[in-house]
């Protein structure tokens, strides 16, 4: 009689281990991200450091509202509660776009 808890996920996306958000949020310190808060603006830069509230620490960080880039920042701190989600960002201008 099978349980059918193999520990395989279902609509896992065919990959050959689960992913958890942890395992996310570890492997993306360091990279470019984007960062959207509640009130929609959005933070673009590198992932410096966050822990289990969501604080977040960024460095090279760009504020943009409506698509509009509005403040460059050298470092920033975002409290946790203020986000809505982390993005792996595709495309930054220091990468020269691609």
């Amino acid at each position: 009689m099978s349980t059918g808890g193999g520990g395989e996920k279902v609509g896992s996306g065919g990959s050959a281990s689960a992913k958890t958000p942890s395992d996310f949020l570890k492997s993306i310190r360091g990279r470019p991200v984007v960062v959207k808060l509640n009130s929609g603006v959005d933070y673009r830069g590198i992932l410096a450091c966050l822990d289990g509230y969501m604080n977040i620490a960024m460095e090279q960080t760009e504020e943009y509202v409506n698509g509009q880039l509005k403040n460059k920042y050298g470092d920033a701190f975002i409290r946790g509660n203020n986000v809505l989600y982390i993005s792996t960002s595709k495309r930054t201008l220091a990468d020269g776009g691609g």
